[in-house]
């Protein structure tokens, strides 16, 4: 065989006992927080940090690089973002917009949205300029400052949309205003993502920001306008065979998505909410949303999802938080960050019309930071917004305020009358 076989060959196999590791792991880890009354996406979140420098890497580093080496291959992390898009496509699915018909929900949505963003927002870019000159000195505390504002002001959709469908809560008016909420709060958070990046390498400009909102407007004009009947068209006219979805539908699902998914990328909001986009344009029609959730839906959870939870977890090191300054203002930013969406949630979805255990539920649902944290965490680190103790102290705060949800839930949805599904596998 030629060189070039031979590196292929080599890259094949690594990449293998790469994806046994973390399907694995994952798998076992999903198992274990669900005996334990946890959403299974938890685990696999807490097995990709457990495979990194937190655990594994620490413990047993010649294993850790023999399998993962010094970072993540580029495979890895292309698939990562691939299983991040078909998985907000099923979440855009799963969308029920007749329940934003009401009023009540219309406005619990504005005000969960304001409520969700502003406040952690601005608690974030406290704690920025407060720990600045003890946790990020040779950072610009500006720029420090805003990027601990949006870090605090996300919500994680994807982990949100696979909290809601585990406790059967994603066509009621609960979890379609917070899933709506967290959608419009993350293009929101990216939108100041891309802004706070922008100042940051001085170029910065009001005029390239307001092209971006045009160009995000009329990208939603073309969903509703032309997308969507062209859509129903498509499904119209290639009926389900059986139960199952022909080849070709398939192959034009597939081909809507990726290129919706350009569109959001050169929209400066990441590729995967392209996926979500075409999910949208699908979740009317029900006969093919059941036969993708069972033809690909699984396979997606099972194989893509590890995948990303894992590269995030090999950049993260726990361990390295080891003063008292470190754990106190780790302290901090985890209750700042969770009294920080849950109360003002709280208050706006009684402003809103929910009654006090609806709205406590969507203060927890909003608290959910899982999946959307740790892609925004690992952007801010790549750009050398903040350093590596800080990016910890994020991603367990991320982890913490996730984990949170789901115990949190299980109180307080009985309350609601909601009979939470048992024996759903995620």
């Amino acid at each position: 065989m030629t060189a070039s076989v031979h590196q292929t060959e080599d890259l094949l196999f690594s990449i293998i006992v790469q994806l046994i590791v973390m399907i694995g792991a994952a798998r076992l880890m999903n198992t274990v927080l669900r005996k334990f009354g946890q959403p299974g996406v938890i685990g696999e979140i807490i097995a990709g940090l457990l495979l990194g420098p937190s655990l594994v890497g620490h413990f047993f580093p010649q294993f850790s690089h023999a399998v993962f080496g010094d970072k993540a291959s580029a495979p890895i992390v292309i698939m990562s973002q691939i299983g991040l898009i078909l998985l907000m496509f099923q979440i855009g699915m799963d969308f029920e917009f007749t329940h934003l018909k009401s009023r009540r929900n219309a406005g619990g949505v504005l005000g969960v949205t304001l409520a969700s963003i502003g406040v952690p927002f601005c608690l974030g870019l406290a704690i920025g300029h407060w720990s600045a000159p003890v946790l990020a000195p040779g950072i610009d505390p500006l720029v420090y400052s805003l990027f601990c504002g949006v870090g605090l002001a996300i919500t994680a959709v994807p982990v949100l949309g696979r909290i809601l469908r585990e406790f059967g809560l994603t066509r009621t008016d609960v979890g379609v205003v917070a899933i709506s909420a967290a959608a419009v709060n993350d293009v929101t958070g990216w939108v100041l993502l891309a802004g706070v990046s922008a100042y940051a390498s001085a170029q910065f400009s009001g005029t390239h920001m307001a092209w971006q909102i045009g160009g995000l407007l009329l990208f939603l004009g073309a969903l509703w306008f032309v997308l969507r009947p062209l859509v129903d068209r498509l499904v119209a006219g290639n009926p389900l065979r059986e139960g199952d979805i022909p080849p070709n539908l398939m192959a034009a699902v597939l081909c809507v998505m990726l290129a919706l998914s350009i569109c959001t990328y050169k929209l400066g909001i990441f590729a995967i909410f392209g996926g979500f986009a075409a999910g949208l344009l699908f979740h009317r029609h029900a006969g093919f949303v059941t036969a993708w959730q069972r033809q690909v839906g699984r396979f997606v959870m099972v194989f893509f999802l590890p995948v990303f939870f894992t590269f995030t977890g090999l950049r993260a090191n726990v361990l390295g938080l080891a003063t008292l300054t470190d754990l106190q203002w780790l302290v901090i930013v985890v209750s700042a960050a969770t009294v920080g969406k849950i109360i003002p949630v709280y208050i706006a979805s009684r402003l809103s019309g929910f009654d006090r255990q609806q709205s406590w539920v969507l203060g927890t649902l909003m608290n959910t930071r899982g999946l959307m944290e740790l892609i925004v965490l690992n952007i801010g680190f790549d750009l050398g917004f903040i350093p590596q103790k800080v990016f910890t102290m994020l991603v367990i705060m991320a982890v913490v305020t996730t984990v949170m949800t789901g115990p949190l839930l299980r109180v307080l949805l009985p309350r609601t009358g909601h009979v939470i599904p048992k024996g759903v596998e995620a």
